[in-house]
């Protein structure tokens, strides 16, 4: 099992910072650096600049908006930053949420299944280099009846394939990932839950397409917080904001993937209430009401030792990249977060 690091979203003062966290995981061998977007910074500019300041670890989006971009415009964007990076780049696309696509974007989320294939299947053939032409539901090339005519990507990507992965939650996205795609990108994972909210449907869509899991790369994302185990509740405290943010707060009441999962997890009483509190604006009542335990399995807590115990719980579920998030107030707090992430692995004898 490999480490990687996903920065999140940049900005708010923190962007000297997160190039030194992304220096400092290449310098210990992490596999990939993650960049994030929602409606502020954009991930491949960020992923751009990390890209410029590292040597060896791959870059990531996790993820690139589908609403954001026509999907040729994406293949360029990939091409371009394999191409700058030695070859060091990974895509990862994702739907994003109702909100956002049509608050932000104007671009109807509807359909997401079938749109998130016709882009993947642009994106490939964009790829290739081949002239590009496409007949689908949702988009066209060329625009029928007007001067457009099919044309191909000139810029040689480092790489004829570039790895291409997909963020999913729910059982039908989850099984379309694992039939169209080379890896999932996955969020509030449980070691324990993760082969039934998760693999056994992206095997599902792995054996529709006629293949196995080996080489697919599954990818979940886990927020850090190292300290002696007696504090696991301390630490876990600091996590109740973002976790009642995406279970409470994150799209709209009907459509909120976040949620939906929590609930798959056994949380369904405790989901409906965090997500009441939200959405009437008591994020506070919403945090509190996050249990501890729905914290502490889809997050690593703890000292190194604790850390490494779920850590081999992860490996032993199928994943083969463990994307760290770590907290901390301060550089040195996050760079050594980052520290005991490669201790733990080694210590778990999964280096």
């Amino acid at each position: 099992m490999q480490l990687g690091i996903n920065l999140g979203y940049w900005g708010a003062g923190m962007d000297a910072d997160n190039l030194a966290v992304a220096k400092e995981a290449d310098r210990l061998g992490y596999a990939v650096c993650w960049a994030a977007e929602a409606y502020g910074s954009d991930a491949a500019t960020v992923l751009s600049w990390v890209a410029a300041q590292t040597e060896r670890i791959d870059i990531g989006s996790a993820i690139f908006q589908i609403p954001a971009r026509q999907p040729a415009m994406t293949a360029m964007t990939a091409a371009t930053l394999d191409s700058l990076s030695g070859g060091r780049f990974r895509l990862g696309l994702g739907v994003s949420g109702p909100q956002v696509s049509e608050g932000w974007y104007g671009v109807k989320f509807d359909k997401p299944l079938a749109r998130t294939r016709e882009y993947v299947e642009i994106v490939r053939k964009a790829m290739t280099r081949e002239r590009l032409s496409y007949e689908g539901e949702h988009w066209t090339l060329p625009l029928p009846g007007g001067p457009g005519k099919p044309i191909k990507l000139t810029v040689h990507p480092q790489r004829e394939h570039i790895p291409l992965y997909v963020a999913a939650i729910g059982p039908k996205n989850l099984e379309q990932t694992g039939e169209i795609a080379d890896g999932a990108l996955l969020i509030f994972p449980a070691a324990e839950h993760l082969e039934e909210t998760a693999i056994r449907h992206l095997r599902a869509g792995r054996e529709k397409a006629g293949k196995t899991m080996e080489g697919f790369d599954i990818v979940p994302t886990l927020p850090l917080a190292v300290g002696e185990d007696s504090q696991v509740g301390a630490l876990a405290d600091m996590f109740r904001p973002y976790t009642a943010l995406y279970v409470g707060g994150m799209g709209s009441r009907k459509q909120n993937f976040y949620n939906q999962l929590a609930r798959r997890m056994g949380y369904e009483k405790e989901a409906a209430e965090i997500q009441d509190k939200y959405l009437a604006g008591d994020k506070e009542g919403a945090a509190a009401a996050v249990p501890q335990q729905l914290i502490d399995s889809t997050t690593l807590l703890g000292s190194v030792d604790r850390i490494a115990d779920r850590m081999r719980a992860y490996a032993a579920a199928g994943v083969t990249t463990l994307t760290l998030a770590p907290a901390g107030f301060t550089l040195d707090e996050r760079l050594a977060s980052l520290r005991a992430g490669t201790e733990a692995l080694e210590r778990a004898g999964l280096a």
